[in-house]
């Protein structure tokens, strides 16, 4: 699950049985030393198939976390960029990891619920990383609605897409597996931790991106490899304001 730094098994069941702001606040401290964490490759990907899309000016990272996505836009963007999440203990370790960077744009940090942004249409570029399934699917359209509203006309929302796991293959029943425990711990146990796998299916997000007034497009992310019948292992979706 970690490094032998990372969380033990006793400080991950304690975060998995709190609210899911608490459980993120506990696991700030050693969340780089786990697999939640987006891979530096995932993250080098994703910004070699923007950098064309460039040049930007302001960057906002929605639900920063621990800060890996401003690491990303402050490679892409020439004005200063901004890491917004709920939860104080990921922005006080993405505060302190940026504290002494000097190379790139400054860096501010938000205390903000995604799905109430607290920011004028100012952004060129927003990204994310590895959050979504924090929202259930009834949330999208709003969560959508907020990171438009935050973009300038023209300006994109990216975030990177998996391909679905084989039907049956161990990927898949280890992501059915983990959701099924989760509804269950959310039927049992209070406060709710929401984190599920299989709430984000590519086309209803990119129906609920069109409703929210983006131009959506999918690039695949070629550094990450190809399966075997030829498909891109992961896609990064871009989605343009229109107006």
């Amino acid at each position: 699950m970690s490094t032998p730094q990372g969380p033990t098994l006793r400080e991950l069941a304690v975060q998995a049985l709190s609210s899911t702001m608490r459980g993120y606040d506990l696991l700030a401290p050693k969340f780089d030393l786990t697999p939640y964490r987006t891979p530096d490759r995932v993250l080098d990907a994703v910004a070699r198939t923007l950098r064309p899309l460039g040049p930007f000016g302001r960057g906002l990272d929605v639900c920063c976390g621990t800060g890996a996505g401003v690491g990303v836009l402050r490679g892409l963007c020439r004005e200063r960029v901004t890491g917004v999440d709920f939860s104080a203990g990921m922005l006080a370790v993405a505060r302190s990891a940026y504290r002494d960077a000097d190379e790139g744009p400054g860096a501010d940090w938000v205390r903000a619920d995604a799905r109430a942004l607290p920011f004028a249409p100012v952004f060129d570029l927003a990204l994310s990383l590895g959050a979504f399934g924090h929202f259930l699917p009834g949330e999208r359209p709003g969560l959508f609605a907020q990171v438009h509203a935050s973009l300038r006309p023209g300006g994109s929302f990216a975030f990177p897409v998996g391909a679905p796991p084989a039907v049956g293959s161990r990927a898949y029943w280890s992501m059915l597996g983990f959701d099924g425990a989760m509804r269950v711990r959310n039927t049992l146990w209070r406060p709710e931790f929401i984190m599920y796998y299989r709430t984000f299916p590519l086309t209803g997000v990119m129906d609920d991106l069109a409703r929210a007034g983006f131009a959506v497009r999918l690039l695949p992310l070629e550094d990450l490899g190809r399966r075997a019948d030829g498909s891109p292992r992961a896609r990064l979706v871009v989605a343009t304001r229109t107006g």
